[in-house]
């Protein structure tokens, strides 16, 4: 794992939440959901496939745990996790809180308009909450 290097795409999008076993849990920088992003601290891996049974059942109960987490948020109906990869290679799954009347319901939340980027004071309270929310202990 030592070789991982995050996609300078996702790193301006997103901002580091906690470590969970396998991967990163990121918070989009996006006001308008409430949207994690779970990158597995794998190098030049870009499929689900690729990973070993192990890896595979870390990241099945961390994708299970954040999707517990934004399901229990205020709003929040309906979950929506995605691993498309086209764009950005690496793989990534985005996990998203959604509810009917969200500024992209019924459709997906790619290509609906700009992020509307949270303003510093109020990334770094978000990055808390689901710090405390997602109880991952530090990483070492």
């Amino acid at each position: 794992m030592s070789d991982f290097e995050l996609d300078s795409r996702l790193a301006n999008d997103s901002v580091l939440v906690a470590e969970g076993p396998l991967s990163q849990i990121r918070l989009m920088n996006d006001e308008r959901f409430p949207w994690l992003v779970i990158v597995p601290r794998l190098a030049g891996i870009t499929e689900w496939i690729e990973l070993d049974g192990e890896q595979q059942d870390k990241l099945r109960t961390e994708l299970n745990r954040t999707s517990k987490a934004l399901k229990s948020e205020d709003g929040v109906e309906k979950i929506n996790i995605g691993a498309l990869g086209n764009i950005v290679r690496q793989l990534h799954f985005h996990v998203i809180g959604r509810h009917e009347g969200d500024p992209a319901w019924p459709g997906p939340v790619w290509g609906s308009g700009q992020a509307h980027r949270h303003d510093a004071a109020e990334l770094q309270r978000r990055v808390a909450h689901w710090k405390d929310k997602l109880g991952y202990p530090p990483h070492p």
